[in-house]
């Protein structure tokens, strides 16, 4: 390719307006539209992977916008009613094509790549955990833009109509939202009944990924792989499109797309589990002492090994033998809708958790004594616990003082958890402390098992 022709092409084209519009609408929908990709441990900008995977996530929209745009560049010489000139000149198809077809790929990589800059230099200044594993995940996103661009303009070419562009960007769109509902997932039934669905092997074929739900997943390598195949012959095909002259080329230039089709079914991992991965790494632990943090979250462990520690102390003297022994950021990543599995020696809590994200010094404390004792059963995935209430009256069993506890979304909700709780909490001080022992046990033991009933066990129901 030219360079000299390259440079004009990029100065008169409209291949820097697409990489502008992708560029400035994924920042738009990232800072202007509120959603989980702004909060928590997932946020686009608190860690790398999480960063790269909301930015692929983006593309259930920007991958259609960049075949769409591509549809339109691919008319420029229909519009313009020079094709039939240009096919009369010595210079060979192809290098018109590679032209054309490599500015916009150029700026519409440029574009991924300033959108991803603009994340990891949030990143940079929020985390303390740096790795190169979340690299695979971007470079295959901006592939997948050039691959969708090049498609379009071969589809445009092809089809020389004012209405293959806005056909191609809503049939790409509807290909994209369809591999999140519906032709992407299968539909599953967790061990508790709960219906539930999970992504399957087609949907991989979509560039966009689900939601970043857990800061230790990523996507694993054969994900890459497979995908990688896929979209390097959608981009042969759309080139091949844009060179061909006969019916009978055009045809012959779906072969790579198709090929890249049956290959990538056959890499992509069938299990949902070999899917999204954890990261081994980045679940690896720090400690300090019994109180442990993963690696994504190292930063925090200063601020929390103190009121792990006190909140340790604290449960060994009110439980005993019974107590737990550690404090541990949960690690262990399970499908959406599962009951969650807790441990009786160790008090396992989540930085997302509203009792642990709205907490510091002893209202931490506090909150981890909560964990510990009554540390919640809602499903995986799920928002909302109906344990507030045994939550505040077992910490104020172990403390002897009834408070609010944090993470209170309001001031109503608080007062109303405080008004069941206090009876319930004066109720179980009044008996001796053998029978109370003896309840809390009981509580624990059917909130860790996520079996029976908390309130029971502390009405004392659970034994008779």
């Amino acid at each position: 390719m030219n360079v000299r022709v390259l440079r004009i092409e990029l100065r008169r084209s409209v291949a820097p307006w697409v990489g502008a519009v992708v560029l400035t609408t994924a920042l738009a929908f990232l800072y202007l539209i509120p959603g989980s990709w702004w909060t928590g441990t997932t946020a686009w900008t608190a860690q790398w992977t999480s960063m790269a995977l909301w930015t692929r996530a983006l593309l259930f929209y920007l991958w259609p916008l960049a075949v769409g745009l591509g549809a339109l560049q691919g008319l420029r010489d229909h519009r313009s009613k020079m094709y039939e000139l240009l096919t009369s000149t010595p210079r060979p198809a192809r290098h018109r094509a590679a032209t054309l077809a490599g500015a916009t790929a150029i700026t519409l990589a440029s574009a991924y790549a300033l959108l991803v800059l603009v994340g990891a230099v949030q990143v940079v200044a929020n985390t303390a955990y740096t790795h190169l594993g979340w690299l695979p995940i971007s470079l295959v996103g901006a592939l997948s833009l050039v691959a969708g661009a090049v498609l379009g303009m071969g589809a445009g070419r092809a089809l020389p109509s004012v209405l293959t562009p806005p056909a191609l960007a809503m049939g790409a769109f509807v290909f994209t939202a369809l591999m999140q509902m519906s032709w992407g997932r299968t539909e599953t039934t967790t061990a508790t009944g709960l219906p539930g669905t999970e992504p399957n092997r087609v949907s991989l074929l979509s560039p966009a990924v689900q939601e970043v739900r857990d800061v230790l997943v990523t996507l694993s390598a054969s994900v890459h792989v497979g995908q990688t195949v896929w979209l390097l012959t959608m981009a042969a095909t759309g080139f091949a499109l844009l060179v061909a002259a006969t019916p009978r080329a055009r045809l012959l230039a779906l072969t790579p797309v198709l090929a890249g089709a049956v290959i990538a079914l056959l890499v992509l991992p069938a299990d949902p589990r070999r899917m999204y991965v954890v990261d081994e790494a980045a679940a690896e632990l720090v400690c300090d002492g019994p109180v442990c943090v993963t690696k994504t979250q190292q930063a925090r462990l200063a601020d929390l090994a103190g009121p792990g520690k006190e909140a340790l102390r604290l449960l060994h003297g009110a439980l005993g033998s019974q107590a737990p022994v550690s404090v541990r950021e949960n690690a262990t990543v399970l499908p959406e809708g599962s009951t969650p599995q807790w441990s009786r020696k160790t008090v396992l809590f989540d930085f997302d958790d509203d009792l642990i994200a709205a907490a510091k010094g002893e209202e931490l404390t506090r909150a981890l004594i909560a964990k510990g004792m009554v540390p919640g059963c809602t499903p995986v995935g799920w928002s909302g616990s109906g344990d507030g209430v045994a939550q505040t009256v077992a910490v104020g069993w172990v403390l002897g003082d009834l408070r609010s506890l944090p993470g209170t979304q309001s001031a109503i909700p608080g007062r109303e958890v405080d008004a069941d709780a206090r009876p319930l909490w004066k109720e179980l001080k009044a008996l001796p402390r053998a029978e109370q022992l003896s309840r809390i046990n009981a509580m624990r033991a059917a909130a860790l098992s996520c079996k029976g009933d908390v309130y029971d066990a502390l009405n004392g129901d659970a034994s008779r």
